[in-house]
């Protein structure tokens, strides 16, 4: 019976240990479940705080209401006695009468909705700044667990299978190895061909005033001032 009983209880922790793995991997999407049931909850609590207020503000109509008869009715209760109508005045003073209990019942009401009206509005507003802190709370819990699973890829990626990472930035550091040979190259190319090639003999030429082009700036200006120099109209 005893070993029974242990199984049961292993079988009862495994199902909880289950549970628990599939509430903490999918703990976001809950939490934001959640956070959105709230939401709703406040909506439904805004539509019944509207509700109050309307019955608040029926009930204050009605105290003014009231307020205004009595005080009319107690004016022809007046009014009666002074013409000597003691049994209208009386009748009238009944009138009153129910009157005052009526709007001594809408004034409770006024102030028992007025109370119902002050409170929602407290716990709604205590509500939606809660709801607000656990936003924030999970916006950072997202992005949280967003740089833990970069991180993590980042570590997998270059402890696994020849460091794919590694590797990677060794053929970039090849590739621009390469890059600065081809460009010595070429600049090593031109340097020889300044000093031993056709440059380097043309070169040597100019500076020495020999050749055809040597003093083609000097010709080019002796042509200049002799056009400037020639009178005008001379063909």
């Amino acid at each position: 019976m005893s070993v029974i009983k242990k199984v049961v209880t292993l079988l009862r922790g495994s199902a909880r240990e289950l549970a628990e793995n599939v509430v903490d991997a999918n703990a976001t999407r809950i939490y934001e479940q959640e956070i959105i049931d709230a939401k709703q909850s406040i909506l439904e609590a805004r539509s019944s705080l509207a509700d109050v207020m309307a019955k608040e503000m029926q009930s204050g109509r009605a105290v003014t209401r009231l307020e205004g008869e009595m005080t009319r009715y107690e004016g022809l209760a007046l009014e009666a006695l002074e013409k000597s109508q003691e049994a209208l005045a009386e009748e009238v003073a009944g009138k009153v009468a129910a009157i005052e209990l009526e709007l001594e019942e809408q004034r409770k009401a006024q102030t028992s909705f007025a109370a119902q009206v002050s409170k929602l509005k407290e716990l709604i507003k205590a509500s939606e700044t809660k709801i607000r802190e656990h936003e924030r709370e999970i916006a950072i819990a997202k992005t949280t667990e967003s740089v833990y699973k970069a991180t993590q890829s980042i570590s997998d990626n270059i402890g696994s299978s020849g460091s794919r990472l590694a590797s990677a930035r060794e053929s970039l550091e090849r590739i621009k190895q390469r890059h600065e040979h081809l460009a010595d190259r070429m600049q090593a190319a031109d340097q020889l061909d300044r000093e031993l090639g056709e440059k380097a003999l043309a070169t040597k030429l100019a500076e020495a005033g020999i050749g055809q082009d040597a003093d083609r700036q000097r010709k080019v200006m002796e042509r200049i001032r002799a056009r400037q120099a020639k009178p005008t109209g001379e063909a």
